[in-house]
């Protein structure tokens, strides 16, 4: 496929588990060549989308095309031609990393003569290669996240479709399995990443904000940043959690999100609004240790977002 191209096709996709409906009538498209994200809390229904456009589950209603199959009308056909590593990618403790990768190279039948260099290229950006040798049910998980994604690698994918890969990782194998994600796209490979962890829907090109199965919002980050209204103070300070009520009280205060020791504070304005909101904590006997005018992360998109959806 050629870049500026759709890659995935997603449209009025809906998938239902009894009573619930898990994914809603979803629809967006991923461009060739792009990194792509899937964001959400637990139950958003990524892990769903993800199951229904690798094959693996078929949608009740909807249809997505990827490099033009249908996951509807020919689920094994969109099989050849991705690679899809799940939660729980499927290693064999009992064989090496070695053996993990040969076995995978045979399963999706790599041509002999080019696995050397395969194999090479994936142990120099995976740095298993000192490892090679090493029983996969004794790596650490990080490890055996980077061996799940050099297996779907092996083949060369045209499209790879991670299910949260860096859940439960350090933050050393997390940035590891982000170095290997974008060299795949470099290398033109339309990726598509589902994550909870808002600090990571920043590396995405663009991404999709998934609640309760249904898009609540689509694009860039800074678009997406950019598309809410007023400025975000945050505010270091003693019991943030009590502050939250304070400051909500306040007529100029849109909302307010905890962070750890810090409120995000959102205001039509950061410097005209901000001396009042430190007036009013300290007399509410909140001890005030800095306050700042911030970008917004995406984590206040997407809480601000979920309360959007509520009041309408």
């Amino acid at each position: 496929m050629n870049p500026g191209t759709p890659a995935i096709r997603v449209e009025g996709l809906t998938r239902r588990f009894g009573k619930l409906t898990a994914v809603d009538c979803l629809s967006f498209e991923v461009m060739s060549g792009e990194l792509f994200g899937l964001a959400g809390p637990d139950g958003a229904g990524k892990t769903t989308t993800l199951r229904m456009l690798a094959g693996v589950l078929r949608p009740h209603e909807g249809d997505a095309l990827l490099n033009g199959v249908s996951v509807a009308r020919d689920p094994e056909g969109v099989k050849q031609r991705i690679a899809y590593m799940s939660q729980r990618f499927g290693l064999y403790a009992d064989l090496t990393v070695q053996e993990n990768l040969d076995f995978y190279a045979d399963l999706y039948r790599v041509p002999k003569s080019e696995r050397p260099a395969r194999l090479d290229r994936l142990f120099r950006f995976s740095n298993l290669g000192p490892f090679r040798d090493r029983l996969a049910g004794r790596l650490s998980g990080g490890m055996k996240q980077k061996l799940g994604l050099s297996c779907a690698l092996i083949h060369e994918p045209e499209i790879l479709l991670l299910d949260e890969p860096t859940f439960g990782v350090d933050p050393i194998s997390r940035r590891d399995l982000w170095l290997i994600v974008h060299e795949m796209v470099g290398r033109g490979t339309t990726v598509l990443v589902s994550t909870a962890y808002m600090d990571e829907a920043e590396r995405f090109d663009r991404l999709i904000l998934l609640h309760k199965g249904r898009a609540i919002a689509l694009g860039t980050p800074a678009e997406l940043q950019r598309a809410l209204p007023g400025e975000v103070i945050a505010a270091r300070l003693d019991r943030a959690r009590e502050a939250r009520a304070t400051v909500l009280a306040l007529p100029t205060v849109r909302g307010a999100i905890v962070f750890g020791d810090r409120l995000h504070v959102t205001v039509a304005s950061a410097e005209r609004d901000g001396p009042a909101i430190g007036e009013a904590l300290r007399s509410a006997g909140f001890r005030v240790i800095e306050m700042t005018a911030i970008e917004r992360s995406m984590e206040d998109v997407f809480i601000e977002r979920i309360a959007q959806e509520r009041v309408s």
